[in-house]
């Protein structure tokens, strides 16, 4: 696939759109790995993904529809599972990357459960040990499931910015992933929680990686049998670089 420039403004010292103020003549930082999910519900008349309405006590993105996601936790990799992540998804997380692919698809799981309250996973009728940021959602008696995850992309924040992230974005059928139809709680992260289908995400105004994955999954739905690579975001000295892995 022929890649895809996007130019950006480079200035010294400018405040972008989302509300970041840079600094380009201090070293940027590195990114630090994330998760992130899109739930896909088809029980209407069109398909509809959940987003969330980032807190406006954040200093990313405050005041900005997202996925639920957040960055990777060093125990997330050892958290139990009631099944593993497909073959083919595992092999694509290792594509430029050293950490071990569950760990991407734990995070994305255990944040949308802190986030959301909905839990991707199987009951379990016994109690089960894991990593302390584990327990609240080990003590609904349920086991995290990765099977259903879908890799659809990966997005690198922009240099320069005071904070970075080197995001995976999955997406998974509700139906299929969610262990019951408990519906989504607002939390201290995201405090509006919306079931929204493709059209509605067009005018929402969403952060523009947001809205590239929004299409991203919609492509996805309405092509099954087409194969869609992963995309993957990027920036490089001339701007944007949008590839597939």
């Amino acid at each position: 696939m022929t890649a895809e420039q996007l130019d950006e403004t480079q200035r010294p010292f400018d405040q972008m759109e989302d509300g970041d103020v840079v600094d380009r003549s201090k070293p940027s930082v590195r990114p630090k790995d994330a998760a992130t999910l899109i739930l896909v519900r088809r029980d209407g008349p069109k398909p509809r993904i959940l987003v969330g309405k980032r807190s406006n006590r954040h200093d990313f993105m405050p005041d900005k529809y997202v996925f639920p996601g957040g960055r990777v936790d060093p125990t997330d990799a050892r958290a139990p599972a009631a099944s593993e992540l497909h073959e083919t998804v595992e092999s694509d997380l290792t594509i430029r990357s050293r950490r071990k692919p569950r760990a991407f698809g734990l995070t994305a799981v255990r944040e949308t459960f802190e986030e959301t309250g909905l839990i991707i996973g199987q009951p379990r009728n016994i109690d089960s040990s894991g990593p302390q940021n584990w327990q609240p959602f080990l003590e609904q008696r349920a086991l995290p499931c990765l099977t259903h995850l879908q890799f659809i992309g990966r997005a690198v924040t922009p240099p320069y910015r005071p904070k970075r992230f080197d995001a995976r974005f999955f997406m998974a059928e509700a139906e299929q992933a969610l262990i019951d139809e408990r519906p989504a709680a607002v939390s201290p992260e995201l405090v509006d929680l919306r079931w929204i289908d493709f059209d509605e995400a067009e005018d929402m105004g969403l952060p523009g990686v947001t809205l590239h994955m929004v299409r991203e999954a919609r492509h996805r739905i309405e092509q099954p049998e087409t194969e869609i690579r992963p995309a993957y975001l990027r920036y490089v000295s001339k701007g944007q670089l949008i590839t597939r892995l």
